[in-house]
């Protein structure tokens, strides 16, 4: 038994799930923030309500994490970062540059990052769960949020503080977050696209399912029915690699379809737009314009320069370290949430249209 103790509740002859203070709160009639008083300040709650509490987290066998009792009495100076690992590069250099601006930052106001390599499975809460039974911390960042993400409620449910680098994509919004607004940096892409005579203009995203990707595909979307441009047949997708990019737009290219621009969620598949145009004979930027997202670091050595839209890394880490550190000393406050506004960075690879 590694985390809190185990419920009687599964019947298929599983593993049982851990017994959090949600539960013990149902069986008690209570909320969970008067269970994790009956914890943490028993001198807050009359006798008989911390009695009624005590007696179901008996009844449910219910154990604390020793990490999560530590937070509400001493700071560890420590904040958790799980690792996501990395596939076929995607984010890779956006989440170091990340890393870079949270350690600055947390370093600043008197902190430390503690890594841990987080789980394969995205959103998954193994890794906190394992690195919870034999450290103290103080809070966690999180990031690559997805669909379902399910790291979020399992923190709340804890009272461990936390604040994610990304929205949840499903759902019901839980806890302090901030994120960069992919929609709108799509959009200005367009409108950067169009001032230049551009009106056929393709989008390469990810597959759907994705929220940045989602985010970032709607903005293009919306912005192209706002200047009365077609986008039927012109959302293509790829995972974020730039040889199956590559094979992706290929087909654009192969046939007189008249694109005159690609929109790339990303700059590796911008990279592979690059590729399939001069496997067909063509030129990015002069023969078809190319933007990316990202502004990854190679974006400006690719010939020509790779129009991007950069995010504001430095902020997002400042933020993420305020947050936590307001929940850390409020607990009760009110959640926070900000959508940060990403930069348009035009580069010779979005030329005006030649007629």
């Amino acid at each position: 038994m590694t985390a809190a103790a185990r419920s009687d509740g599964d019947r298929s002859g599983g593993p049982a799930a851990p017994v959090t203070q949600a539960m013990v709160a149902r069986r008690a009639g209570v909320s969970t923030q008067t269970v994790s008083n009956a914890l943490n300040h028993p001198h807050l709650l009359n006798e008989a309500t911390l009695t009624r509490v005590r007696g179901a987290m008996e009844e449910m066998g219910y154990r604390p994490h020793r990490a999560a009792q530590t937070l509400r009495t001493r700071s560890s100076k420590l904040i958790g970062y799980g690792v996501p690992p990395s596939h076929s590069g995607q984010h890779t250099q956006v989440m170091d540059r990340f890393l870079r601006a949270l350690s600055a930052t947390a370093d600043e106001a008197g902190y430390r990052i503690l890594l841990f390599a987080a789980s394969p499975v995205p959103g998954s809460t193994d890794s906190y769960g394992e690195l919870l039974d034999s450290h103290s911390l103080d809070g966690f960042v999180l990031s690559e949020t997805v669909r379902d993400d399910r790291r979020q409620a399992w923190l709340a449910e804890r009272g461990i503080p936390f604040v994610a680098f990304g929205r949840r994509w499903a759902g019901e919004q839980i806890g302090d977050w901030v994120d960069v607004d992919g929609a709108a940096g799509t959009a200005a892409v367009i409108d950067h696209l169009v001032a230049r005579g551009h009106q056929r203009i393709a989008f390469l995203g990810w597959p759907r399912g994705s929220g940045a990707g989602d985010d970032r595909a709607e903005g293009w979307q919306r912005a192209m029915e706002r200047h009365g441009l077609p986008t039927d047949g012109l959302r293509l997708e790829s995972i974020d690699d730039p040889a199956t990019a590559q094979h992706a737009v290929a087909p654009l290219f192969d046939r007189d379809s008249q694109v005159t621009a690609v929109v790339a969620a990303s700059d590796l598949l911008a990279l592979g737009c690059y590729e399939a145009l001069r496997a067909c004979g063509m030129e990015p930027g002069r023969d078809v314009a190319v933007s990316g997202f990202d502004d990854a670091s190679f974006a400006t050595v690719l010939s020509p320069r790779l129009t991007s839209v950069a995010q504001p890394l430095e902020k997002i880490g400042k933020e993420c370290v305020r947050m936590l550190v307001s929940r850390m000393r409020e607990p009760e406050r009110p959640a926070e949430r900000r959508l940060l506004a990403p930069a348009l960075v035009p580069r010779g690879s979005t030329c005006p249209l030649l007629v």
